[in-house]
Parts: structure tokens; C-alpha cells; sequence
């Protein structure tokens, strides 16, 4: 669904050209990380960054309830991201970064208090995308739609959460 009358929102590869005007839609606005997957350079970057700024307000919640509000979050983004990429009509559209603020919130969980553990569990969550090592290369390649795009992040937030919580154990 492009909107040719909008400026552009970003341009990441010349084919994948994303329209402003997608951002009017609730379920592409949430699904582009509130238009952070619009920034031209490193939209997963910077949808992580959203993720720490939604961290910062859900981190005093119980470690049970701050577990379901993931998983809800994890499930919503399997429908989000999938009818955004339907929409757009590319499989894995880098605007959409909805997965990255999940995966970022799945490396979080059980995180010690302290402003170190949000910047540590930030470079850990981006290296695991990034690098994306088994099994996340394999969701990231074999698993298709919605739960395709979800999946390979939350796997990275698990490889980055349990690195975490063996780096606060040794402190």
C-alpha cells in the first residue's frame, strides 16, 4: 500500500522505497516502530532504540507481568508485521522494526537495575541481529511471514538475554 502523493519516509535500497503516507495507517505505525524504521540509516539500530525508551517505562513491572506484556507484544507483532509486509509487499521490509523492539525487551527480561544492563543488553540484542548465528539465521531465512519476521529477533534477544544474565551472575 504506497501513498504516491506523500514524501518519501525513508529510502533503504532503491526497490524498497517506503511512502510517509503508510505511517497514517495505525498497524504500519506501530509496525515501522512509531516511524523510527523511516530513518534512512540503520532502521533496526534505531527501532532498538525505541525498544530502550519502552524498557525504561515497563522495567519496574514484575518480572511475571513484564513477561506477558513481552509475549503479547511478541504476538501482536506477528500480525503487524506480517499484514505491513503484505501491504508493503516485500517479506521483510527494513522499516519494519516492530521485531526489534520485542527482541530488544526479550534481552531484557529479568535485567539487574543499574544504566549499564540497558546499554549492555542494547550492543548484545544488535550483535545477535546483526550477526543473526543458528538457529537465527535459519528462522531468518526458512520461517515466512509474520512470524518469520518475529521469530529470528526474538531468538537473537534469547542469545543476548542469556549472555546477559551469565555477565550479571559473574559481577
Amino acid at each position: 500500500m504506497m501513498y504516491p502523493d506523500s514524501d518519501n519516509c525513508n529510502l533503504i535500497m532503491s526497490d524498497k522505497r517506503v511512502e510517509l503516507g503508510v505511517l497514517k495507517n495505525p498497524v504500519h505505525f506501530l509496525a515501522l516502530g512509531f516511524g523510527a524504521g523511516c530513518s534512512p540509516k540503520m532502521p533496526g539500530t534505531v527501532g532498538s532504540l525505541v525498544g530502550v525508551v519502552l524498557y525504561v517505562f515497563l522495567q519496574h513491572l514484575d518480572l511475571l507481568v513484564y513477561g506477558i506484556v513481552t509475549l503479547l507484544l511478541f504476538l501482536a507483532g506477528i500480525w503487524l508485521c506480517g499484514r505491513t509486509s503484505r501491504d508493503l509487499g516485500v517479506a521483510d521490509h527494513p522499516a519494519i522494526v516492530w521485531d526489534e523492539i520485542v527482541g530488544y525487551l526479550v534481552t531484557m527480561l529479568a535485567a539487574p537495575p543499574g544504566w549499564i544492563w540497558p546499554v549492555t543488553g542494547f550492543f548484545l540484542f544488535r550483535v545477535f541481529d546483526i550477526s543473526k548465528p543458528w538457529p537465527v539465521n535459519w528462522a531468518d531465512k526458512r520461517v515466512s511471514g509474520g512470524l518469520g519476521i518475529m521469530l529470528d529477533d526474538l531468538l537473537a534477544g534469547i542469545y543476548a538475554l542469556l549472555i546477559l544474565q551469565i555477565i550479571a551472575g559473574m559481577l
